[in-house]
């Protein structure tokens, strides 16, 4: 019959292993520990870029000149409000809905509101895909507003990404460094290689859909427990410990039991996360300014005795370990936070579809089957 049986072929579990696609976007050495996007350590982009910088780089792919930089910042300024459409919408969602089902949800609307939705040229993918990384922050801040009761803060055309989005939130204009860190935590979450998220907006971008469905899968994707969230349980983890004097009982209480540490490993780095070094530093800068390092105290404590205990395992602290610390000492509450990580890869996930649709080939696995073949059909009466 042609059926792919056991034995026939080599199958990988979650796919692990197997090659999906070419990308010229980033490059991760999970062995020694780096990140590179478009040729650039991120140890680079982190120190000298912005967010606005690097999402150019990501979706064109090259560093962009003033006049580009210039017109990149002011196109996303001028994507960043709702539409009433949207906002009538977004005013109509339960209040206690999850922010992720919420920008899932406004991220596939804006399909329908959508200028030139028929246009499918290249430069057409890029401003949709400017469109949606420009408008999330509002969608995240609106609906949060909303929520405590608040009205609407409109995006201020003065303030930059990470800023604004403070704005939006608060209603307050942010300190420097405040806003330094969070655009250097959008940097390190902007991209990240061939990940659950980025292959499912890829796959459905694939079939020629438009980039809105394919962000909407991506979306979706991400919102699951085992790719998105661990910042989120990292900090419930904190609250669970409690002090600083209970940290070692309860990480060789937790070992012991071979429980999983929030915030430690990672199915790619075998070594200690490179965005989680950065974060590291900025997270302990930005609690210092709060005058509360309690967070960061523990978090270095459990750093300490998950290395010595099994670094030799190649289990060090990724980026989400400190991303928590980082949102938290922002005010971010913490079911924003899967929402802030997708505000950040909407540009990585977009640079992937718009690349792979370039040389566009629709996704078509095969499975291994291990079923019954040739069964004999029975009349329903004869069936017990």
């Amino acid at each position: 019959m042609g059926c792919l049986t056991a034995g026939e072929q080599k199958y990988s579990r979650g796919l692990e292993g197997v090659i999906a696609a070419i990308s010229s976007i980033s490059c991760i050495d999970g062995e020694e520990g780096h990140l590179i996007y478009r040729g650039y350590p991120i140890e680079v982009l982190a120190k000298y870029s912005t967010y606005e910088e690097t999402a150019f780089l990501l979706l064109k792919g090259h560093l962009p000149n003033k006049k580009e930089y210039e017109e990149f910042k002011q196109q996303l300024k001028e994507n960043a409000k709702l539409h009433p459409g949207m906002i009538d919408v977004i005013t109509k969602f339960m209040m206690d809905a999850h922010p992720m089902d919420v920008i899932r949800s406004m991220v596939s609307l804006m399909g329908v509101f959508c200028p030139d939705k028929k246009e499918h040229t290249l430069e057409a993918k890029y401003q949709k895909a400017i469109r949606v990384t420009a408008k999330l922050p509002t969608m995240i801040a609106a609906f949060h507003r909303l929520r405590e009761g608040k009205e609407i803060i409109d995006p201020d055309p003065n303030l930059n990404y990470a800023e604004n989005f403070l704005y939006m939130m608060t209603g307050e204009k942010p300190d420097e460094l405040s806003a330094k860190v969070l655009d250097i935590a959008l940097i390190l979450h902007a991209e990240h290689g061939m990940n659950a998220s980025t292959f499912s907006g890829m796959v459905t971008a694939s079939s020629l859909s438009d980039i809105y469905s394919a962000i909407t899968s991506a979306i979706g994707t991400l919102k699951g427990p085992l790719h998105g969230g661990a910042n989120e349980r990292v900090m419930h983890m904190l609250d669970e410990i409690g002090s600083l004097e209970n940290v070692k009982s309860y990480i060789e209480n937790a070992l012991a039991e071979k429980k999983k540490i929030m915030g430690f490993g990672h199915r790619v780095y075998k070594a200690y996360d490179p965005r989680a070094k950065i974060l590291k530093d900025w997270a302990y800068k930005l609690c210092e300014m709060k005058g509360d390092l309690m967070h960061f105290k523990m978090g270095e404590e459990i750093e300490k005795i998950m290395i010595e205990k099994v670094g030799k395992k190649g289990i060090y602290p990724n980026v989400d370990f400190y991303s928590g610390l980082v949102y938290t000492h922002l005010g971010i509450p913490r079911d924003i936070f899967t929402p802030v990580f997708a505000m950040a890869r909407s540009i990585g996930w977009s640079a992937h579809i718009v690349e792979y649709m370039e040389a566009n080939r629709i996704y078509r696995p095969r499975a291994i089957y291990n079923g019954p073949i040739d069964l004999e059909y029975k009349p329903i009466e004869e069936r017990e």
